[in-house]
């Protein structure tokens, strides 16, 4: 085991690195019932999926995946169902209003996971990694935090939204209906609410006491908190066995016969547009925080690699029927208890694996419990912000637009489109200027451009 992980290399040992794959998998175990709670948060009226089979994806893909990462890369990063890709994977589906089914939206995730493996294979993902500026890697993991942390605030009943016709109507849509969006906060004597806010203190307080894995102890906290006020259903081992049903798992649930139809494109052409940069930044910031750049060679190299595992996960994800996997923010959390090689991953995997056995008590879980987690995860995240320089407007401005238009747009490539489109335009304005000097690579060229004809042909991405 030494050897294979080089261990002594590392300055670590088999203990360190089984505490870390430990604390690793108690820091990001949530997403093992928030992902459920995301994808069939509608029932089966809206997404087409119900909890149970994508808790067995969630675990089977964190568990197979993570291993593979440790094993073939020597890096201590899970991954995991994405969060955020996987709010947007149900925003597709239920703002299609029925065009795009759950088997569409994960054959889509499918081929955008072949197309994530030859963009690797050609160097095209890697080359991102220097082309990009490190401002903009930043904004984008700062862009997601914001992102996820609206989906938790709307999905814990802190944040209501309606829309109502006002009347009279105004001068100018005699002709048309008027709507107006009106935001308003929760009633706090809504039971979800107060379980949310509950939920905030306590991961709040064991985060303040640094406590190892608070976020999952937070969710349990909860649960329990609840199950006391008569919030949480009674388990029922029909639905959710202890022992796992793998019959149950929308394995390969797939729909290719619509795939060469103008509306699947459009969908797939979304999914990868959006994976291609939530990925990449998620990667990056994951390394990031995890202190794997500082010797940026090596750094490059181990990140080269892990994007060819976590392309093999997109795809290996949606054939075990859950939205796109990718690398966690989490794994710093085994990092900073001691873990520096593969097997922190493996270790964090194969209690993935286990959690299988552990269903009904995942499914007592309430979805107020989680959505306290995601506000919290938002505030991980947002913390790279403090490694934008906002002094200097050709790096803070496409920041901002990179991190106000993810949450503001609910969108994440939208944030990602706008910081690099005015990032090329004011980096080659200011050296044209003689102002300052901020190079451009061509690969940002390149996607500068890719972005407009996306928005051009396709509109909005959301």
């Amino acid at each position: 085991m030494d050897r294979f992980f080089k261990l002594k290399e590392h300055g670590t040992n088999v203990r360190t690195e089984i505490m870390a794959g430990l604390t690793t998998f108690m820091a990001m175990a949530y997403i093992l019932t928030v992902n459920p709670n995301i994808l069939s948060a509608f029932g089966s009226g809206a997404t087409g999926v119900q909890w149970y089979p994508v808790f067995l994806a969630t675990a089977l893909a964190a568990g197979i995946f993570t291993i593979l990462m440790g094993l073939f890369v020597n890096f201590p990063v899970a991954l995991a169902p994405g969060m955020g890709l996987n709010a947007y994977f149900a925003t597709v589906i239920l703002s299609s209003n029925g065009t795009f089914t759950f088997e569409m939206a994960l054959t889509a995730v499918f081929i955008s996971g072949i197309i994530f493996l030859l963009l690797t294979v050609t160097k095209f993902r890697q080359t991102m990694l220097v082309a990009i500026p490190d401002s903009l890697k930043h904004a984008i993991t700062v862009g997601i935090g914001l992102f996820i942390t609206i989906i938790g605030i709307k999905n814990s009943g802190l944040l209501t939204i309606a829309t109502d016709v006002t009347e009279p109507i105004p001068a100018g849509f005699t002709e048309l209906k008027y709507f107006q969006t009106v935001f308003h906060m929760g009633s706090l004597t809504d039971p979800n609410v107060q379980i949310a806010l509950i939920g905030l203190l306590l991961i709040s307080v064991l985060m303040v006491l640094r406590v190892r894995g608070a976020i999952l102890f937070g969710i349990l906290a909860t649960t329990v908190v609840a199950a006391l006020m008569g919030e949480v259903a009674p388990i029922s081992t029909e639905l959710t066995p202890w022992v796992p049903d793998f019959t149950q798992l929308n394995f390969a649930d797939f729909n290719f016969a619509d795939v060469m139809t103008a509306g699947i494109v459009s969908v797939v052409a979304t999914f990868t547009f959006v994976e291609l940069f939530d990925t990449f930044g998620t990667l990056v910031g994951t390394a990031n925080r995890a202190g794997l750049m500082k010797n940026q060679e090596e750094g490059h190299k181990r990140v080269g690699k892990a994007m060819l595992v976590d392309a093999i996960g997109v795809s290996g994800g949606a054939l075990l029927g859950t939205s796109t996997v990718t690398a966690y923010v989490e794994s710093a959390a085994g990092v900073a208890e001691g873990g520096r090689t593969g097997l922190t991953s493996v270790t964090t995997g194969v209690f993935f694996l286990l959690s299988l056995f552990l269903a009904p008590l995942a499914a007592l879980i309430p979805g107020s419990a989680t959505a306290a987690a995601l506000i919290i995860v938002g505030l991980l995240m947002i913390q790279s912000i403090k490694e934008i320089d906002f002094t200097d407007y050709v790096i803070a401005i496409p920041a901002f637009f990179t991190i106000v238009f993810m949450p503001f747009t609910y969108n994440i490539a939208n944030g990602i489109s706008f910081g690099i489109v005015t990032y090329v335009i004011l980096a080659a304005v200011s050296n044209i200027s003689g102002k300052s000097e901020h190079k451009v690579h061509w690969l940002m060229w390149v996607l500068a451009i890719l972005v407009v004809l996306r928005y051009a042909f396709y509109g909005s991405a959301g």
